[in-house]
């Protein structure tokens, strides 16, 4: 269409298009009837599943059938047998790709990806935690939302395949452990001069270390330089 023949809010082009009949919104129904059908088929045939919980590979196909199936909804130009046998590789893709993880762990492990161990004893994997592409306020406020008060609390926490956390607390009768406040409130008080004497966590990894008053002092785990006074209460699920 010519740019210059355009006339705006014109609602015969907003709701219709001259160079289809009117009978092709007939056509469009069919299609949505048709297309809508294989999704709910093909999700039947992968099996239930939470969003969170779909693998790298699930997403893809998901993106991929959404866009075979947007595009046969209304285009005419887009036969109904060519989606279908969109829809038939894709799924065979699905059960070829489930064979191969059962068979080969490897392959598994390159296709959805390892679990990664994220916090291990109260410490925070600094490495690992960059290599997901999280961020330390993403991570505590995972770890918010499980009534965690400080990473003392926190025995280990792994980053799984599917974009979950899996979170070990140790048992109720050990001591609690000192380990670093993740409150906003309390995270935007940390300094480099201890206020007084005592048990400070590192904020960049929560290291805990005796710190003395007047000097600034850097975690010897990464060098941060921002402390807090460590949390030692106990966690009350």
């Amino acid at each position: 269409m010519n740019p210059e023949t355009i006339q705006p809010f014109d609602w015969q082009r907003l709701l219709w298009s001259d160079n289809m009949p009117p009978l092709f919104l007939a056509e469009v129904l069919l299609r949505c009837v048709v297309t809508y059908l294989l999704i709910l088929a093909t999700l039947r045939i992968t099996g239930r599943r939470q969003v969170k919980q779909l693998s790298l590979f699930e997403l893809s196909i998901i993106l991929a059938l959404g866009s075979a199936a947007g595009d046969a909804m209304f285009y005419p130009d887009v036969p109904l047998l060519h989606v279908l046998a969109v829809f038939v590789v894709i799924v065979g893709l699905y059960w070829l790709f489930n064979h191969l993880t059962e068979r080969f762990p490897r392959f598994s492990d390159w296709l959805e990806g390892q679990p990664a161990c994220l916090i291990e004893d109260g410490v925070i994997q600094i490495e690992a935690l960059h290599q997901q592409n999280l961020t330390h306020k993403e991570l505590f406020g995972e770890l918010r939302q499980l009534q965690v008060e400080h990473l003392g609390q926190v025995r280990k926490l792994y980053f799984e395949a599917t974009g979950e956390i899996s979170v070990f607390f140790y048992p109720p009768d050990e001591p609690v452990r000192p380990g670093l406040p993740i409150w906003p409130e309390q995270l935007a008080q940390a300094r480099p001069q201890p206020a007084q004497a005592g048990a400070h966590a590192c904020t960049q990894c929560g290291h805990v270390a005796e710190l003395k008053t007047g000097q600034v002092h850097a975690c010897p785990r990464c060098r941060g330089q921002q402390w807090l006074p460590a949390g030692t209460n106990p966690r009350v699920a």
